[in-house]
């Protein structure tokens, strides 16, 4: 098995695919490269001498600095490295693209929920949520009711085991033959969000949640929504339904709206709400699922939880399957501007409308001045778990981050909650946070999203399936539950780049017609966290 990888020729240091050493002999390229120091794989060792400001390069660009001496062999780290990136000119290349071939999927077809605006959805969602954080209770009584009497929640082995404490029953049992319950309604989904905005902080917050929320009405993945508000927030309906009819003035779904100080006491309003919902979600269970061309796919594309490797195998094998959906007329749609730091030339040089490379420039410029302003910054965003497993500067984090979106044309540059109607790459602004951006992504239309991870994360949505893509096999290995697909095959040299590309897009096929089922909506991940910029007041 090969030991070491320079992923460009431009790279003046390697990735270590296993752990070397000290003092380990290695030929490589041609030529003896003796290891000075104990490294992990994952982490990188220089193919040079470098001296304090000495420049360092990964994936053809530059990702950080020395500060001290680092000998031919020696290991990068926190102590002896130091994040730098090269300043942003003006667009200094034409677009140009040679798409993959994709003879093979041009009639390919998914089987997806198709919806009067023309969009499809992998999913079939009713969805229940609030304006304000004041209307969490009643939404998680009405999950309560819901769930018991449509059937939709199972006994988790958890909860089996505290009743077989409870009872004094310490035999095992096998919590599949116990949960032989059946869906009332076999053709819906019925799904609750909660959050903690709509009132308490600037007004800018809630109007960018109302946009939010709107994007995940218009999600094709969404057949309606009962949308509940307590009356005096700042995020009120009026303000929600601006949003509404800004994102679609043609909206062809049931959303339902109650207001409790309107409606009087909590029976009568939670009354109502049943009574209504349950017609309206009935009627939304006879939609079925039809062929749909792949172009209908919009795919989100996200990590967290990354590692030394995820540059290498997870994410170029998503940036390939990403080109393979542009070259389609799907939509893949690559978030987390923080980990677009270092790359952003390239993507502006992708960029089809000068003006788009403008606006994501000044989307950057505008994102990282805020994190300086509370003593942060973009260079201070590796964690502790990314810096373990070898991405120590947020350059380097970011280099392997953008492979995710492979090499297609920049179509369009979207702020948060502002929702994708453009085919092929588009690029939407949202936080590093696996929740935040996850949450974003789907808000700007993703009826999929791909995750890719090399240390493991439970990220899930409660409306579009999140697929986990693990760097390594180790992990896959470790953590079955939640990983869906594994591309450690690239790391021990069995299968190319290409080649996991496609075996991705085939996953995203069978999970979008409802044949597989992601980890995560297994285990009920229905994670729901908006993106709040500003402060409490």
């Amino acid at each position: 098995m090969q030991k070491l990888i320079r992923i460009q020729k431009e790279d003046n240091v390697a990735v270590a695919l296993i752990d070397l050493a000290k003092g380990d002999r290695l030929q490589f390229e041609g030529e003896e490269l003796v290891i000075l120091t104990h490294t992990k794989a994952k982490h990188k060792v220089t193919l040079v001498d470098l001296l304090p400001d000495d420049t360092i390069y990964m994936y053809g660009v530059l990702v950080g600095k020395a500060v001290t001496p680092i000998n031919r062999g020696g290991l990068l780290t926190t102590d002896n490295v130091k994040h730098q990136v090269n300043p942003v000119k003006e667009k200094t290349a034409s677009v140009s693209w040679t798409p993959p071939s994709v003879d093979k999927w041009k009639d390919r077809t998914f089987m997806g929920y198709h919806r009067p605006d023309g969009q499809v959805g992998t999913a079939n969602v009713w969805l229940f949520f609030p304006l304000v954080f004041c209307e969490n209770r009643n939404i998680e009584v009405l999950k309560d009711i819901f769930e018991k009497e449509l059937s939709i929640g199972k006994v988790s082995q958890q909860q089996q085991l505290l009743r077989n404490l409870i009872s004094g029953n310490t035999s095992q049992v096998n919590v599949e033959n116990e949960n032989n319950s059946t869906r009332s309604l076999e053709n819906i989904e019925v799904k609750f969000i909660t959050h903690q905005g709509g009132c308490g902080g600037i007004r800018q917050d809630s109007e960018t949640l109302a946009k939010l929320l709107a994007g995940y009405v218009k999600n094709p993945n969404v057949a309606g929504a009962t949308v509940l508000s307590l009356g005096c927030q700042n995020l009120q309906v009026d303000i929600f339904k601006k949003a509404l009819s800004n994102i679609d003035d043609k909206l062809e779904k049931p959303v339902l709206i109650y207001e409790q100080q309107q409606l009087g006491t909590v029976d009568h309003m939670l009354n109502t709400i049943i009574k209504e919902s349950f017609e309206a979600i009935k009627k939304a269970n006879e939609i079925e699922r039809k062929p749909a061309p792949i172009s209908k796919l919009k795919m989100g594309l996200e990590c967290g939880g990354s590692d030394g490797f995820s540059g290498i195998s997870a994410n170029p094998a998503l940036g390939y399957a990403s080109d393979i959906l542009a070259a389609l007329g799907g939509s893949p749609i690559l978030s987390e501007f923080p980990e677009l730091c270092g790359v952003e030339q390239e993507l502006v040089n992708r960029c089809v409308h000068d003006a788009d490379g403008q606006r994501f420039m000044q989307l950057m410029k505008d994102y990282e001045k805020s994190a300086e302003n509370v003593g942060s910054g973009f260079d201070m965003n590796p964690s502790p778990g990314n810096i373990k497993d070898g991405l120590i500067t947020d350059a380097m984090k970011s280099a392997g981050a953008a492979k995710k979106g492979g090499t297609s044309p920049v179509e369009a540059v979207l702020d948060y909650a502002e929702y994708v109607t453009k085919p092929g790459l588009n690029l939407l602004c949202t936080p590093g946070n696996d929740v935040e951006s996850t949450t974003g992504l789907v808000g700007s239309g993703a009826n999929i999203v791909l995750f890719t991870t090399g240390l493991g994360t439970p990220t899930g949505n409660p409306i579009a399936p999140v697929l986990k893509v693990s760097s390594n096999t180790i992990l896959a290995e470790r953590m079955p539950d939640i990983i869906d697909i594994d591309t450690g095959a690239v790391i021990r040299g069995e299968k190319s780049i290409p080649e996991m590309g496609e075996e991705i897009m085939e996953y995203v096929i069978k999970v979008a017609s409802g044949e597989v089922i992601s980890k995560a909506d297994q285990l009920g991940q229905d994670d729901f966290i908006p993106w709040k910029r500003g402060v409490s007041l």
